[in-house]
This record gives C-alpha cells, sequence and structure tokens, in this order.
C-alpha cells in the first residue's frame, strides 16, 4: 500500500451526523464553508450503501431556547438528500449534545457488538460535533477517518472579540485531530477510490 492509498475495513462504518435542515438557515448560523460538503457526504452514503458496509445516521434534538434543530422544529429534520437515501442506515442515532457516543441507541455498544473497529466521520459541524465525535472514537481507540471535504461549518465569535472564519475554524480541526492523534484527515475521493464506489466526489 501505498503512503497516499487508504485501506478500507470491509465493515468500515460511516458516521453521517447531524446533516439537518436547520443548517441551511444562514440569518441563525452565518457565512459557511465548503459548499461541496453535501455532494461529498452524498457520494460517500452511496458508495457505503454500493458496497454493503454500515452507515449511521446522527440527528441532533438541540435543547437550547430557540434553536432551529429543536424536535418540534422543521429544521430538526434530515436534508432531502439524506433523507432520500435513508431507511438503508444500520443504525440512527438521536442526540442532545456534540459527541455522537451520549446519544441514544448507544453508538459505542452497536459498534462493539458488530466488530467495528474503523469509522469514517462526516457531517455538520466540522469543529463541533464532527471534531468532538472524531477525538472521542480516537480516545476509545478506533480507527478514525475523516474526510474533512464532507464536512462543514460557519464563522464563529469566541472570547474579547475574537473571530474566526469556518475556513479558519475547519484548519484547526484538521490540525487539531491529525496533529493530535486522533484520527488521519483524509479527502471523499480517496475514500471512494478505496471503497471500489464509481461514485464522485466534488473539487
Amino acid at each position: 500500500m501505498t503512503k497516499n492509498e487508504i485501506e478500507l475495513a470491509p465493515n468500515a462504518a460511516l458516521l453521517v451526523i447531524d446533516v439537518q435542515k436547520g443548517f441551511d438557515d444562514a440569518s441563525y448560523w452565518g457565512p459557511r464553508n465548503n459548499p461541496a460538503a453535501e455532494a461529498n457526504i452524498a457520494a460517500l452514503m452511496d458508495a457505503w450503501q454500493q458496497s454493503g458496509r454500515p452507515v449511521v445516521l446522527v440527528q441532533h434534538a438541540s435543547r437550547t431556547p430557540g434553536s432551529v434543530l429543536a424536535a418540534d422544529r422543521p429544521g430538526h429534520a434530515f436534508k432531502d438528500f439524506v433523507a432520500e437515501r435513508a431507511g438503508k442506515e444500520s443504525l440512527l442515532i438521536t442526540k442532545t449534545v456534540n459527541s455522537s457516543f451520549y446519544g441514544t441507541p448507544d453508538l459505542a455498544a452497536w459498534l462493539t457488538a458488530e466488530g467495528i473497529g474503523q469509522l469514517v466521520v462526516s457531517g455538520i459541524q466540522t469543529n463541533m460535533c464532527v471534531e468532538t465525535t472524531a477525538r472521542m472514537a480516537g480516545n476509545l481507540g478506533y480507527d478514525v477517518l475523516v474526510p474533512l471535504d464532507a464536512t462543514h461549518t460557519f464563522d464563529l465569535a469566541g472570547p474579547e472579540g475574537l473571530r474566526l472564519t469556518a475556513d479558519q475554524l475547519a484548519t484547526a480541526t484538521a490540525v487539531n485531530l491529525q496533529g493530535g492523534g486522533f484520527a488521519r484527515v483524509v479527502s471523499t475521493a480517496r475514500l471512494l477510490a478505496a471503497s471500489g464506489s464509481p461514485a464522485q466526489a466534488t473539487p
């Protein structure tokens, strides 16, 4: 195997985290990055389903007052391209916090029961639920791959007027995850090639 090749386990699980309609509300979230994220997530879902690998859908039910992701709001629903592919997933998890490992049903218990040791983590937001889930998965000993181009996030304000753009935050996530030893940051195209799927990534 060359340096640029990825070896995918036959049962490597694809996590599709929080790809919900509420994230389309620019007035709530502000500027986003990576407009190709949705197409790349769709390509990964197609590849995983075509190869018979497990897909785990994760759906956030926010408890924050006024959140567009609250369970009783239209924004809680999956985006259409995910909904169109739903029903074939191996597991559906509902959560109220950043980590997909703190949801219902229990992700770690399911992975153990299925004998799954490799995870591909995609979805929204790059620096929030994707990064938190990937960090925890790395801590738990899973082989974690994060296709950064199958994620997106939003500009974010911090303390004392500090503000980072969505692209800056995504770069920080990539450095945190791979530099910190939590996960390998890869491209959707490399994962599709490793999966044996004819699906195409969006540049």
